[in-house]
């Protein structure tokens, strides 16, 4: 029987070469035209779950992307883990603003660059190594049971009708998600708490066509002019949120939870120079590391209108468009901040223009507990493969899938993550360490192994 480090060795190369198959693929889950690479990606999933020997695996078709689902089920006795991932991926537009093509990925310094290597795809495919490992080595300690799906990018529209239609397919007693970062890997870390989500679209018309800017600038209202005073005036001279009833339902660390949070490595120096910024931004008296874990926010995630084509047109646009998102903390509710915006983006939009809020999709936020067995076995496990114990931190994005596993389910969850922040999930040249992947796999059996003793 090989130890999990002497077997990633052995099959280091074709742990990379499977991994970079699944990341030429563009499974895309926004873009309707890569709905065949969809289905692509989930064929291939499923063959390597059988590949490494999951049973009753299954492409289950849903209302949109396909879910899909295997497991190992040794003895009922034992504990039993839910795996969640997802292999849809983000747009990879602006392409121009990548050093290699998104779907090739490449490897510089250490660090596979290509779309979706960071988010999900490198980090759900770990578990499905170890989950080989463990097979092949008769080291399985728990039950496994895998669901991946093909919507996370886009709201995971319809995973809740899933989830509901298979309770008890799904039971399990606690889910791992690979979907998060850590501090570093000098210091790993844990994320207990996920922000929520809300997000919208606005609209801004103004005139019924566009204009000629000389006959009629000055005299129309600019609906990409208007657009901009609105987003501008949603956040205050101290950076607050100015939506009435914003921040009635957050739930205020105490001091004490606020210096715990604090005492986590951060060097912002690093961070301004990573970012090739002059000066950090953002909701006053609160630290970096508070605002984007702790704090809510409302970001324009794109915005557009009129002309933006090569060379000059003098056009005053008859539409402008905005997509804007809300992290949300503990205690808010997405279905009211969506209620929230759009009450007040309609109130204060004046009569020259009209406007149209469009909600997308959200999510609820969630603290995962730091007393359970899950998370003592996660940490054991991390800090046995980094020989460093992992510090728990608060995470600023979003996976809505947590709170309504938790909801249906009566599931918690662990997040065990190996990403970094620093990976440029969602932008140009996303990437995902070597090192990092090969960690992930390493580290997964030991967190089965960890969590089948303690739960003795």
């Amino acid at each position: 029987m090989q130890n999990i480090k002497e077997y990633v060795e052995a099959n280091k190369q074709r742990f990379l070469d499977e991994l970079f198959d699944l990341l030429r693929i563009p499974s895309v889950s926004a873009d309707p035209k890569f709905k065949g690479d969809i289905e692509k990606t989930a064929e291939f999933v499923a063959d390597k779950l059988r590949e490494a020997g999951a049973d009753h695996v299954e492409v289950c078709q849903t209302a949109g992307n396909p879910i899909v689902y295997g497991e190992k089920i040794i003895d009922p006795s034992l504990p039993t883990v839910l795996t969640y991932g997802h292999y849809d991926v983000q747009p990879a537009d602006p392409y121009e603003l990548w050093e290699t093509p998104p779907f090739e990925p490449t490897v510089r310094d250490g660090k596979i660059y290509a779309r979706g290597s960071a988010d999900d795809k490198g980090q759900f495919y770990m578990h499905v190594k170890a989950f080989e490992y463990m097979m092949k080595n008769d080291a399985l300690a728990c039950n496994i049971k895998f669901m991946i799906e093909g919507e996370e990018e886009v709201g995971s529209k319809n995973l809740g009708t899933f989830v509901k239609e298979n309770k008890d397919k799904l039971q399990a007693d606690v889910i791992v998600i690979s979907d998060t970062s850590m501090i570093s890997m000098q210091q790993p870390s844990l994320e207990t708490g996920l922000r929520g989500l809300s997000y919208v679209e606005v609209e801004v018309t103004g005139p019924n066509r566009d204009l000629h800017s000389g006959v009629y600038g000055g005299a129309v209202a600019n609906p990409a002019t208007i657009l901009s005073k609105l987003i501008a005036s949603l956040h205050d001279e101290n950076n607050h949120i100015a939506i009435p009833g914003f921040y009635d339902d957050v739930i205020e660390l105490s001091e004490q939870e606020r210096q715990a949070l604090n005492q986590a490595p951060f060097e912002i120096e690093e961070y301004k120079k990573d970012l090739g910024i002059a000066e950090v931004w953002g909701e006053k008296g609160f630290t970096t590391i508070e605002r984007t874990g702790i704090r809510p926010t409302l970001e324009v995630n794109g915005i557009w209108g009129g002309y933006i084509g090569e060379g000059a047109k003098t056009v005053l646009p008859s539409k402008a468009f905005a997509k804007i998102s809300m992290r949300l903390v503990p205690n808010q509710n997405s279905e009211r901040i969506t209620a929230l915006f759009k009450q007040h983006f309609e109130a204060i939009a004046p009569a020259y223009i009209q406007v149209e809020v469009k909600p997308h999709h959200g999510g609820e936020p969630v603290v995962t507990p730091t007393d359970s067995v899950a998370y003592q076995a996660a940490e054991k496990a991390l800090a046995e493969t980094f020989g460093v114990k992992p510090v728990p931190t608060r995470g600023g994005g979003s996976i809505p899938i947590v709170a309504l596993f938790e909801d249906v389910l009566g599931i918690k969850t662990v997040l065990l993550g190996f990403g970094l922040d620093s990976d440029n999930l969602h932008s140009p040249n996303e990437k995902y360490g070597i090192e990092n992947y090969l960690m992930g796999i390493s580290t997964i059996p030991l967190f089965h192994k960890y969590y089948a003793a303690l739960s003795k």
